[in-house]
Formats: C-alpha cells, sequence, structure tokens
C-alpha cells in the first residue's frame, strides 16, 4: 500500500458525506459494565503516552487510514449499510477504554454489544477546491478519531459521478498497517454484495480483544530475569539508556519542545528493480534485510556512526486465526548491526541478517512489558518511543494488484514528533517509500539524502549487484 499523508493521496473534489457512531449508541456505552479484558500493552503504551503529552500541553493525533474508490456515484444507503456491516465484524472497533483514576490510574475496557451498533449520517456538503476538502478531513479526523476519547473511528465518502472516494480514520489504538491493507477488497466485496441484494455469507473474524487478552497473559509469565528482558536491557544500556532515534544529525534541540514533522512520500524503484534487489538478497533473508543492509551503509556515510540502532517492527499474528482481523498486531525487535568493519553491500547483508536472527523472536514480547521489568522510567513525550525501519511486502493481499486502479492509498497522519519512522512497501509496481521525520533543515537534508541513497545503491544492487562507491 502506498503510505502517504492525506494531502498526497490524489484527493479530487465532490460531495463530502460523513458517517460516525450515532450519538445514541454512544451513550450506550456509558453504562456497560467492565470487561475484564484487558487492554493490549501496546494500546496501553498509546494511550497512557498520548495522555502524557496532552498533559504537556499538545495535541498530537495519531489516527491512522485508508482511502479507495468505489465505482460510480456511490447509492449512500447501500454504502452505509456495507460500512455498518464491516464494523460489525471488528469487536475493536465497538471496544473502547475508561480510566479508573488515583490511585490505581488503570485502563478499563468496556464493550458494546453488536445489536446497539448504529451509524450516523451526515451530508456535510461540496468541494469543489482539493486543498480545502484535505483540510476539513485532516481536522476531522483529528477530533474524532483521537486517541482519548470513544468512539474513534470516522468514515467519510467523497461522491462524484463517475467514483465515490471512501475515506476511513482510525485511531491507532484500533489498527494497523495491515488492517488497512484488507479494508478496500472487503469493501468492495460488501458494497457489490448490498448492492445486489445478495445474502453476505462470512465466516466470522477472530476479535483482536480476545488477543489483547491472550497475549498480555503470555506477556505477564515473563519474568526480569529472562533473555527477552536481558537482551532489550543491553540494548537501551548502548543507545545511552533511551530507546533509539534514527542515526543521523536531525539537528534536535534537547531542551526544545516537541518539533512538528514532516513527510516525505513517494515511489523509490519500480517492480523491475525492485524484483532483481530482492533476487540479490534473497539467499540472506530477502528485501528486509537488504533495506536493513543498505540503511546501515547510507546512515555510516552521512554520520559516520559505529553501529546502526533501530527497531524493526514484525506483525504478532502468529496463526491464521487472526489473519483477517482488525487491531495492532504489532511487536518490535531490536537491531544492531555493526558498521565500521565492513564497507561493501555483501557484508552488510551478512551483519543485517544475523542482527534479525538473534533479534526477531524478541517481537512477540510487548516492549512495554519490558520497559516495566526494567524498572526504567520512559515519561513518554513523544507518540513514537523509537524510530523504526519498517519493510511490507503486500503483494498477496487480496485485491493488491488493482490499488493503483483504485486509488488506494494508507494514510500516516504527520503531526508532532522526534523520531524518524521509516516504512518501506513492496507493491506490484514496484516499491514505495514512505518517511516521518523532524521538520527541521538538517533532518530534511539528511532525510532526503537518506532517500536519495536508498533509491541509488538498491538501482545499483538490482541492476550491477554491487554497491557503488
Amino acid at each position: 500500500m502506498r503510505m502517504t499523508d492525506i494531502q498526497h493521496c490524489e484527493i479530487r473534489p465532490g460531495r463530502l458525506v460523513e458517517w460516525t457512531l450515532d450519538p445514541a449508541a454512544a451513550a450506550t456505552a456509558k453504562g456497560l459494565p467492565e470487561d475484564s479484558r484487558p487492554p493490549a500493552y501496546i494500546q496501553e503504551s498509546h494511550l497512557r503516552t498520548s495522555r502524557s503529552v496532552r498533559e504537556d500541553g499538545l495535541f498530537v493525533p495519531t489516527w491512522i487510514g485508508v482511502c479507495f474508490d468505489l465505482p460510480g456515484r456511490a447509492d449512500l444507503n447501500v454504502l452505509q449499510d456495507a460500512l455498518r456491516v464491516w464494523t460489525l465484524r471488528h469487536e475493536t472497533l465497538r471496544s473502547g477504554f475508561t480510566w479508573s483514576g488515583p490511585p490505581d490510574d488503570e485502563i478499563v475496557r468496556f464493550t458494546l454489544d453488536s445489536e446497539d451498533v448504529r451509524l450516523h449520517r451526515e451530508e456535510i456538503g461540496d468541494f469543489t477546491d482539493e486543498t480545502a476538502l484535505a483540510t476539513h478531513l485532516q481536522n476531522r479526523f483529528d477530533t474524532v478519531a483521537d486517541a482519548l476519547r470513544w468512539p474513534n473511528f470516522i468514515y467519510a465518502a467523497v461522491v462524484r459521478d463517475d467514483s465515490t472516494s471512501v475515506y476511513m480514520a482510525f485511531d491507532h489504538s484500533n489498527v494497523d498497517a495491515y488492517s488497512l491493507q484488507n479494508i478496500p477488497v472487503a469493501l468492495h466485496e460488501l458494497h457489490a454484495a448490498v448492492a445486489a441484494g445478495r445474502p453476505l455469507e462470512q465466516e466470522p473474524v477472530a476479535s483482536y480483544v480476545d488477543f489483547c487478552q491472550a497475549e498480555r497473559t503470555d506477556a505477564d509469565k515473563i519474568e526480569d530475569s529472562h533473555d527477552i528482558v536481558a537482551r532489550w536491557r543491553e540494548f537501551i544500556k548502548n543507545c545511552e539508556g533511551q530507546l533509539p532515534n534514527f542515526p543521523v544529525d536531525l539537528g534536535l534541540d534537547p531542551k526544545g519542545e516537541l518539533p512538528p514533522q514532516r513527510a516525505l512520500c513517494g515511489p523509490l524503484v519500480d517492480a523491475d528493480d525492485a524484483a532483481a534487489f530482492e533476487a540479490h538478497c534473497r539467499p540472506y533473508g530477502g528485501s528486509l534485510v537488504g533495506v536493513l543492509a543498505a540503511t546501515a551503509l547510507i546512515v555510516h556515510e552521512i554520520d559516520g556512526e559505529p553501529v546502526l540502532r533501530t527497531v524493526v517492527p514484525f506483525h504478532t499474528r502468529a496463526t491464521s486465526r487472526w489473519s483477517d482481523s482488525v487491531g495492532w498486531y504489532v511487536g518490535g525487535a531490536p537491531v544492531e548491526i555493526p558498521l565500521t568493519e565492513v564497507r561493501d553491500f555483501h557484508g552488510m547483508l551478512e551483519n543485517a541478517r544475523a542482527a534479525l536472527h538473534a533479534n526477531r523472536r524478541l517481537a512477540r514480547t510487548p516492549l512495554e512489558r519490558v520497559l516495566r521489568l526494567l524498572g526504567t522510567d520512559f515519561r513518554p513525550t513523544s507518540p513514537d518511543l523509537y524510530s523504526l525501519v519498517s519493510f511490507l511486502d503486500a503483494r498477496d493481499i487480496p485485491g493488491s494488484e488493482r490499488w493503483d486502479e483504485l486509488k488506494v492509498y494508507g494514510l500516516v497522519r504527520v503531526s508532532y514528533g522526534d523520531r524518524v519512522c521509516v516504512w518501506v512497501n513492496r507493491l506490484h509496481e514496484g516499491l514505495w517509500f514512505a518517511c516521518r521525520y523532524p521538520d527541521t533543515d538538517i533532518a530534511h537534508k539528511n532525510l532526503s539524502l537518506y532517500a536519495a541513497r536508498l533509491r541509488e545503491v538498491i538501482t545499483s544492487v538490482a541492476r550491477q549487484g554491487y554497491t557503488p562507491a
């Protein structure tokens, strides 16, 4: 999926319609009993971080979303029915949290019954200017898909005679990138079935809320003597007592306020170069290893760092039961790649493969559980706990071959933060690059250089089998 911010997802004018959870349904949640299933550790960390940053006086939106086209002028009743059916399939969307208050300050779950879920539709009006439409959508998503409110999702459609663009935004606590990638084909199928009056025969989807409980139960079995905790302790020590940032100069003021962010998104290389790069890296583990190796070489060029330390996200959908479930199924693995004794790409591939092989299993244990066991007080001041380098091959996602035709984009909110998040996605069209970074002159120079050099390295490896000097 092409990841970008909302200003760069081919927004076109039209008549805007929005759907949120019906206010009466939302009011029902206030009297619900406690749901004994706890939040996932990653959800709890996300909520506490959002509250901490808000208490520091800064509103930092954390929603992510997806947009795609439907053919022709959509029948709003049909589209609403399809959206409701899809929403009901994913329990996390009707499950929220409250705070118990002092002294325990616990996060308590509640879950709305399926029969109480109703969508409220509002026709906003006609937009003739793309910029005004993008600004309106972003402001609405910021307000509704907010970590510290519930419900925290919103759907929208921009209706035109020739096509209808659908936008869906969720607070990150409910979804991950893999969840977003499955939405376009699911909504297309539901919309077509409702429009044709066909019965909606679908297998039940496993609940992310159940996964939260199971994962937390397993994570709570880990004690501070476990080797996973020891490895994270060593990694954080090597990062001078912090979780890592991207190892180039970002022009940050250590005593300054949280800076605004900037996005850098676009195609990296075409399908032929992506395939050749993958083939070259396959003996070492594939394109993820290749992207990490290239990143290591480049950051050493830029700032002379002796080691690349970063976190690599992996999905935690360990069994097929969770494959179609919407939720935040992500863990992080700490990766350290030594740079000083290696100067060529093949040597760096070896180092990157060894680093991933040694640490990938750590992603199955929530970092937030590990931090508690370490006793380290990471008072969150930024929505991103660490910088990351992510790779995802989306070509097996149903319908992904039509993403370009259907104008499918994954949407990330670019707001405030002092970390760098890099996403490289393999699409049928090639490799897509997206990056969110602090908006400083130095960071812009270095991240632009990183993106340009990453393209050069991948292209050179694909076409010549070696890294340019």
